[in-house]
C-alpha cells in the first residue's frame, strides 16, 4: 500500500484511494475480509447490496485513511482493526 494508490474490492463495487499510510502498517487492507488490489475485478455484481461505505467519506483505522470513491458492502480493515468513518473537526467558534 501506498498513498495516491486506487484499490478496487474483488467481493463487492467498493473502491478507496490510500490517503495516509503510517509506518508500522504491515498487513494488507481488506475488504469483506478479501485483500484489495489495484486490478481486483468484483466477483458479482453488487448494485443491490446494501451500501456500508459511502461514497467520498474518509475511513481511518490500523494505521491507515482512505477516501471512498466508489460506494460498497465494506466493512474495510487492516488485519482485526476495523476501519470506521472519520468524523470532521468542529470549527472553534468566532465569538
Amino acid at each position: 500500500m501506498k498513498v495516491g494508490e486506487r484499490l478496487k474490492s474483488p467481493v463487492c463495487s467498493a473502491e478507496v484511494v490510500i490517503v495516509r499510510v503510517d509506518s508500522g502498517v504491515t498487513g494488507p487492507l481488506l475488504c469483506g475480509g478479501e485483500s484489495m488490489a489495484v486490478d481486483a475485478v468484483p466477483a458479482a455484481d453488487s448494485a443491490s447490496a446494501v451500501t456500508g461505505l459511502v461514497m467520498g467519506k474518509r475511513y481511518e483505522g490500523g494505521g491507515v485513511e482512505v477516501v471512498c470513491v466508489r460506494p460498497g458492502a465494506g466493512p474495510l480493515s487492516v488485519g482485526t482493526d476495523v476501519l470506521s468513518e472519520k468524523q470532521a473537526r468542529p470549527l472553534p467558534s468566532s465569538d
